[in-house]
């Protein structure tokens, strides 16, 4: 099992909306709008990294987000 922080920028327009969908995925345990150089926060467990991989990546696709950077740890 991996838990990995998934640290979010988005344009501010659609900050409210990214987290929402953000939040639908099941491995998704908490996600938080913040401020700073990031705009979203989401803590997820995965099984594997090749999940994690995909899941960003349906991240990084949303409309609005303009860059993600991952943290995971065993």
């Amino acid at each position: 099992m991996l838990s990995a922080y998934v640290l979010i920028k988005t344009i501010p327009t659609r900050i409210e909306v990214t987290l929402s969908e953000v939040k639908k995925f099941s491995q998704v345990k908490k996600a938080y709008m913040v401020y700073g150089r990031w705009d979203i926060v989401a803590l997820m467990d995965v099984s594997e990294y090749k999940e994690l991989k995909t899941i960003t990546a349906e991240i990084n696709s949303m409309k609005g987000v303009r860059s993600t950077e991952t943290l995971a740890s065993t």
